[in-house]
């Protein structure tokens, strides 16, 4: 590796007057209005970049130095007294070496967070599963406005990811236990990261038949508000017995967020939803929501069609009210809940064998 890059804070200032253009002079009656920009852009950077929690656990660094950078030449521009902090920080990015991961966090409306580790490449360890996908944020943003469906309830999720669905459920809607599920095993491992980065601990009787030494970072011990939590290698292809008489007797709540994508994966999945419904013991019920965001009609029109022809239905559920994450807004993201049809094509009424 090369030397180690110096920039002092008028080294930067300079670079940057020179893009921009040398700052205005500033006029003795515009001194009350340089101080209020100089209090916005310190409460812009105190609430983003320079926040205690960003800088325990810092965002892509391609973002944090464009985010810098776009606000130095912002506040210069106003003709105020260069500020330091800013310049310091941005040269504390510039001396940071380039990472395949990051860090992302969320404010919970209750003032709680989670903080999630990712990865910065949508596919990365031949997964798309180590990045947060939208409908994870739709159906999170449901989640909170739906405390009456998962509080005290036992939730399952498929295809899990890095985990910001199942720990902002986890931090806001009291669930009884919490399963995160998925079938890579660097997923698997991610998410218990995460669950671990947030605080919590994993459930010992899971704890040692699906995850790896590696990520046993925390001492066993009981996970706030006593919530249960596990990661389960879940395979849809190859589901055990064992593992579908489990979710039958104990799970109330199914959920996923954006698991509809490729046909193969779609008749895979229907037909282990069939199978999770058909047979619920104790004269349970159970319910099951999956949110996808629609990026080919054609492959959501298929999602819906291979439901209706495995003896399932569906019916779309209203989306979450208020808006609580950043997110894009070209797709749509819709909530489908799915239950199993009372009766065959024949007439006949489904019956568990």
């Amino acid at each position: 590796a090369g030397p180690r890059l110096s920039r002092d804070s008028a080294g930067l200032r300079s670079d940057l007057w020179r893009e921009t253009g040398d700052p205005p002079p500033v006029s003795p009656c515009c001194r009350r209005t340089e101080a209020a920009d100089r209090a916005a852009v310190l409460t812009v950077g105190g609430e983003t970049v320079l926040h205690p929690l960003c800088l325990k656990y810092p965002t892509a660094l391609q973002y944090r130095r464009l985010f810098l950078s776009e606000l130095i030449k912002k506040h210069e521009h106003t003709g105020a007294d260069p500020l330091d902090v800013l310049y310091n920080a941005l040269g504390d990015v510039l001396n940071t070496e380039e990472n395949t991961v990051c860090y992302k966090s969320y404010f919970l409306p209750s003032g709680d967070t989670v903080t999630l580790s990712e990865s910065l490449a949508i596919i990365s360890e031949g997964t798309t599963g180590l990045v947060t996908w939208e409908a994870a944020l739709t159906l999170a943003e449901w989640a909170l406005q739906s405390l009456d469906i998962l509080k005290h309830r036992t939730i399952l999720e498929l295809g899990s990811g890095v985990g910001l669905t199942g720990l902002a459920i986890c931090k806001s809607c009291s669930p009884k236990k919490y399963l995160f599920s998925d079938h890579h095993p660097r997923v698997l491992q991610q998410v218990a990261k995460n669950i671990h980065l947030n605080g919590y601990y994993l459930d010992e009787e899971h704890d040692s038949q699906h995850i790896g030494q590696s990520v046993k970072a925390a001492e066993h011990g009981i996970s706030p508000e006593n919530i249960k939590i596990s990661v389960v290698d879940l395979d849809w292809q190859s589901v055990t017995e064992k593992q579908l008489s489990h979710f039958q007797a104990e799970v109330d709540v199914v959920i996923a967020a954006d698991i509809v994508y490729d046909p193969g994966t779609i008749i895979i999945l229907s037909k282990f939803l069939n199978q999770l419904l058909s047979c619920i013991k104790g004269g349970r019920t159970l319910e099951v929501y999956i949110a996808s965001t629609i990026r080919n009609h054609e492959t959501y029109t298929f999602f819906k069609v291979t439901l209706n022809g495995s003896g399932l239905s569906w019916q779309v559920v209203p989306g979450p009210k208020n808006t609580l994450f950043s997110q894009d807004v070209n797709f749509s993201v819709e909530i489908l809940k799915i239950t199993l049809q009372q009766y065959r094509r024949d007439g006949r009424k489904f019956v568990c064998a």
